[in-house]
């Protein structure tokens, strides 16, 4: 088997998303292609978001926000990020929601505690993978 393809799919696809992107590249490059992309995708990244990522070495400011249809058709994994979005037009083997708030226009603390939260997610997720443990 390939790589998996994973999806982290919100609205804006400007802070959670990437993040889990930005995670996902960084800790899985050897086992996930990784794309993000929003329902209304906003014009950048959120600075903040570029900021608590580069504290943890990752560098997420050349990631842009992007359309569904800029990534496949089908992934194996699908996540939404918890703001109600619906992606019922992207075919997956496995799909969840992370229930994680929007930190967009709060402080910079609550994006270090979304990037925590989406930090523990991501190994979550690989650990399943790797284990076998989704029906991919």
């Amino acid at each position: 088997m390939g790589k998996v393809k994973v999806g982290f799919i919100c609205v804006g696809n400007s802070c959670r998303s990437q993040m889990a992107e930005g995670f996902a590249r960084e800790l899985a490059a050897d086992l996930f292609e990784v794309y993000s992309a929003g329902t209304d995708p906003a014009s950048e990244i959120k600075p903040k978001a570029v900021q608590v990522m580069k504290e943890k070495g990752i560098d997420i400011s050349n990631q842009q926000p992007k359309l569904l249809k800029e990534i496949p058709e089908e992934l194996d994994i699908l996540i939404t990020m918890g703001c109600d979005v619906q992606c019922p037009a992207v075919p997956c083997s496995f799909r969840e929601d992370w229930g994680l708030d929007d930190p967009d226009g709060k402080d910079i603390e609550v994006f270090r505690q979304s990037r925590e939260i989406i930090e523990e997610k991501v190994r979550d997720l690989i650990k399943k993978v790797k284990n076998g443990k989704l029906d991919l």
